[in-house]
């Protein structure tokens, strides 16, 4: 499934970005925001605006945005990295 968004000319007019941008900077801002609210995972977020761990890490850090990292997601690096 795919969703497709429908931004008004007038929304994407006022961005203070250069047109050629402002998709990437809208998936980089859905991505900040859904990771934020906890809507999406570390995974998914990055996978939505194409960036690796860490280039999305840094995004993460430069916006004060807390990575969501439980004892669970520990557990689970460390039995990866046992294997």
């Amino acid at each position: 499934m795919s969703i497709q968004l429908e931004i008004p000319d007038s929304v994407t007019a006022a961005m203070r970005v250069a047109p050629s941008e402002a998709k990437e900077q809208l998936l980089m801002e859905l991505a900040v925001a859904l990771y934020a609210r906890e809507l999406l995972s570390f995974g998914k977020a990055r996978e939505l605006i194409g960036f690796g761990k860490y280039e999305f890490g840094v995004l993460l850090g430069r916006r004060g945005v807390p990575r969501h990292y439980t004892a669970e997601d520990l557990a689970d690096d460390i039995s990866y990295a046992n294997r």
